[in-house]
């Protein structure tokens, strides 16, 4: 069966390949960035679902015989949501606005094969440590986690930020719920190691 990501993501692409399948990525034909205009004031578990529904359903028409993974991450901290900072100093000043104190980090699984939809929603809880702005200013030049929702790679030195990680998939952390994606898949008829 022919398996398509609908990510750009490397992050993404590297959970895939711990799967073993043979799969393809493939840019996602939507603007996330129309797309939550048009979304407005939705809660941000809302918000990462309909994205990574837009994703999959982007390629759906041009990939009718594929099975198709959409995938979209989303940090919320007290209602806000922190997207990937892009800068250095922005990742600084979201870091350091949660210094001590939880967040979640949101990951929506959308996948489409034949016409039929399953998805699945991760969300985890993160606590920072108490950190101080030269940590902080030290772990972003080193990670640069300037493509990563919440502005960390909790994968890389980005754990030495937390206290307490409390989660049911440690790979929807990194962008891809591996469990719930390939019970999905299995669903679909994938046949898997």
């Amino acid at each position: 069966m022919d398996l398509v990501l609908a990510s750009t993501s490397p992050y993404r692409r590297a959970l895939m390949e711990r799967l073993g399948l043979p799969f393809r990525c493939r840019a996602p034909l939507c603007d996330e960035d129309q797309l939550k205009m048009e979304l407005g004031a939705v809660t941000p578990k809302r918000l990462a679902e309909r994205l990574a529904e837009a994703k999959a359903l982007s390629l759906a028409e041009v990939e009718p015989h594929a099975t198709i993974i959409g995938c979209d991450q989303v940090a919320e901290f007290d209602g806000l949501v922190f997207s990937k900072p892009g800068h250095a100093e922005r990742a600084v000043e979201q870091l350091m606005s949660m210094s001590g104190r939880e967040h979640t980090l949101i990951t929506a699984l959308v996948v489409w094969s034949g016409g039929e939809v399953l998805r699945h929603t991760d969300v985890t809880t993160l606590r920072f440590r108490s950190l101080d702005r030269d940590q902080v200013e030290r772990y972003v030049a080193a990670d640069q986690p300037l493509d990563c929702a919440g502005a960390y790679k909790l994968e890389a030195r980005g754990i030495v930020l937390f206290d307490q990680v409390l989660s049911d998939d440690f790979t929807a952390i990194t962008g891809l719920p591996l469990i719930a994606l390939t019970s999905i898949l299995r669903d679909f008829g994938h046949v898997l190691p």
